[in-house]
């Protein structure tokens, strides 16, 4: 008898995706072309460095809300309040760790981070969860409902913020041993930059990692492409949301304390003052997209960083050009991964 079994090597290869490098190359050649405007290279590296710190903070704040689009086809403007309740909900545990905070020992200083962080993102997700519940499923697949009652629910978190915490500015200093820069030469790279750097690259790490090597990783992937594969397959949908949505909560609440920190204030308007600017990261990198994302996020701090320092007065639209300049080279952003 003839074997029919088709060798791996005569195997017919299935077609692969072509890589489109050109977006990661952006930030780069934004870069260099800003050596010769800028002219001292110690200001040309510092502001540099600000704006991958800063890039990574945004990043933060804006990778749950490109999930909970991608996935669930939602336009949350109400991502805002998470990031403000992380912040208000931090300052409950770096307050009354003042002496932590204040101790010139990064041991110290990081175990009074550590708790404020990781409730800050656990009352965020809780918040994310109710949110969603209460908000979000009466109308899921109608997008301008979705506006108003999210800009509604934005509204109504700042009030309770006010409302329990008044309406001053709640002074949150960095920690000592955060405090300053490292100093090579002429170049100076303040301390608290190094570690937003370093937390934003762990999330963008573990974002991927998930995303990429894990079942419910797998299924957030096929709920973007096809939810109703998903569905058919057996796989409660609705859980999945949740937990998206949960998970994107409790990433804005750990952006919220590390801009407030960043800012070393909180106040109620923290989030709406952000929502703007996380709105316009995801859609220069792509609805649904992380590594869109991530690109759009330092994009937009290096434009914000560069342009203030060369063109102060163009500081404030620096972001809407910059979205208007992608968007008319690629109207879908960067990286797309949904065609809604």
């Amino acid at each position: 008898m003839t074997d029919t079994t088709t060798s791996p090597a005569n195997a017919e290869q299935l077609p692969q995706a072509r890589r489109d490098f050109i977006p990661l190359l952006l930030p780069v050649a934004l870069a260099l072309a800003m050596i010769p405007l800028i002219g001292s290279p110690s200001t040309w590296v510092t502001l540099t460095v600000a704006s991958l710190a800063m890039g990574m903070m945004i990043f933060i704040m804006a990778s749950g809300l490109t999930l909970v689009f991608g996935l669930m086809d939602v336009l949350n403007f109400g991502h805002g309040a998470f990031i403000a309740v992380g912040a208000y909900i931090a300052t409950l545990v770096l307050v009354p760790m003042a002496s932590y905070v204040q101790a010139d020992s990064l041991t110290l200083n990081l175990l009074a981070l550590a708790p404020a962080a990781l409730l800050a993102m656990a009352v965020s997700g809780a918040l994310g969860l109710v949110f969603e519940r209460v908000l979000i499923l009466p109308v899921y697949g109608n997008h301008l409902k979705q506006i108003l009652i999210t800009m509604g629910g934005l509204i109504v978190a700042e009030q309770m913020l006010y409302a329990l915490w008044g309406p001053e500015r709640i002074p949150l200093p960095l920690p000592s041993s955060l405090r300053g820069s490292f100093i090579f030469g002429d170049i100076a790279i303040a301390k608290y930059r190094v570690l937003a750097m370093l937390v934003g690259l762990t999330v963008f790490g573990l974002v991927l990692l998930v995303l990429n090597r894990t079942k419910i990783g797998l299924l957030i992937r096929a709920g973007v492409e096809n939810r109703e594969m998903v569905e058919a397959l057996g796989y409660k949908i609705k859980r999945l949301f949740l937990g998206v949505f949960m998970a994107g909560s409790a990433l804005a609440g750990l952006g919220g304390i590390m801009w407030a920190l960043y800012r070393e204030e909180v106040h109620a308007s923290i989030g709406g003052e952000l929502t703007v600017l996380v709105f316009i990261v995801i859609i220069i990198g792509g609805l649904g997209s992380i590594g869109g994302c991530f690109i759009g996020a330092v994009l937009v701090a290096m434009v914000a960083n560069y342009g203030g320092f060369l063109v102060p007065k163009l500081a404030l639209v620096s972001n809407i050009l910059l979205m208007v300049a992608i968007l008319m080279w690629r109207p879908r952003g960067l990286y797309p991964v949904t065609n809604r």
